[in-house]
């Protein structure tokens, strides 16, 4: 039983059948085929905007790392927190992508930026001192890397005294569906409405077989060239483009990635009230969406290990799960088996 995480998961059944509906006859390559056509007008009503621009990619690291390259240069920097993924998780691709920008990592409860300090170092930007890398674009997380969701006014609080100096601001939404059921809100109020540039559009960990977008809004859409350029260049240009975007066209119709995000969701509560009841744990986070972070005895942990329940050893003594659209009821029932 592995709550590890929500990589873990296959691709459901929609999207392997999306991807055997494309599977048959020509198409025009490198993004001009009529399921990546289809997959922009999809996105334009899903964000509400006729003014962005796309391109979608296999995996997270990639669309982080592609559209920061589009919006910072190589001898800026971007705004982060210290526990963001394109920090702890990607292994330096943001700043090989962008040719060398600087991570300048700050601080804050709960995976979110302190918004005192967020302010602090916005002010300290000296673009005419020539010996500091200057911040050129502030990159926010939701889910956070702690589970926890930014409301619509943290986002935008946050994004606010940054464009005002004149910085980009990018979502890493790999988990966004998750935050979104969390908030009861649009796509559109959480990315471009509240200030964002850009986004990450995460659909792998919601049930895609890896499918991860990256777009630009508004005068940053603008860089489209850009930003196919660094796709090309950085071989994220796969000929068969299709294959990617019939994954998002499934999960995009009807909403069945909603669907999905809000089921992982319920399953990361119940597994919460589990972990609590019958395996003594506290919460170290609040269980804004799919990830559940939890202080557990070391008699517990064991127990659970011992029955073969996978799970993650999380910095500050903390231990992850994470529920995906395929955890069950049952799934859950084991922990509380393993306790009786």
């Amino acid at each position: 039983m592995s709550f590890l995480s929500d990589t873990g998961a296959p691709a459901h059944p929609a999207v392997i059948e999306a991807l055997s509906k494309v599977n048959s006859g020509t198409a025009a390559s490198y993004g001009g085929d009529d399921e990546t056509a289809r997959l922009k007008a999809l996105l334009k009503d899903l964000f509400e905007t006729d003014t962005l621009t796309i391109w979608p990619c296999i995996s997270g690291t990639a669309a982080n790392a592609l559209v920061l390259s589009a919006l910072v240069g190589s001898d800026e920097a971007i705004l982060c927190h210290r526990e963001a993924h394109i920090e702890r998780d990607e292994r330096g691709a943001p700043e090989f992508f962008t040719g060398g920008a600087k991570l300048h990592l700050l601080d804050g409860d709960q995976g979110k930026i302190d918004q005192t300090e967020l302010e602090t170092a916005i002010a300290l930007i000296d673009r005419a001192f020539v010996h500091e890398t200057p911040a050129a674009c502030l990159s926010l997380t939701n889910l956070t890397e702690c589970g926890t969701a930014y409301s619509i006014e943290e986002i935008s609080a946050r994004t606010a005294p940054a464009r005002a100096a004149g910085l980009t601001c990018h979502l890493d939404g790999a988990r966004l569906g998750n935050a979104l059921v969390s908030l009861e809100c649009s796509t559109a109020d959480v990315t471009w409405r509240a200030g964002m540039d850009a986004v990450s559009f995460g659909l792998t960990k919601t049930g895609a077989m890896g499918c991860d977008i990256a777009i630009l809004f508004g005068e940053a859409a603008e860089r489209a060239n850009v930003l196919e350029s660094r796709a090309k260049r950085a071989g994220h240009m796969p000929p068969k483009l299709r294959f990617i975007s019939a994954q998002a066209t499934a999960l995009l119709d009807g909403g069945l990635w909603l669907q999905l995000a809000e089921h992982a969701n319920q399953m990361a509560s119940a597994l919460l009230e589990t972990l609590v009841a019958h395996a003594g744990a506290k919460p170290g986070y609040p269980t804004d969406g799919n990830e559940v972070f939890v202080t557990l005895p070391d008699e517990a942990a064991e127990r659970l290990r011992a029955v073969g329940i996978g799970f993650y050893p999380w910095p500050g003594g903390l231990y992850r799960f994470v529920a995906n659209w395929t955890t069950t009821e049952d799934d859950i029932a084991a922990i509380s088996r393993a306790f009786a």
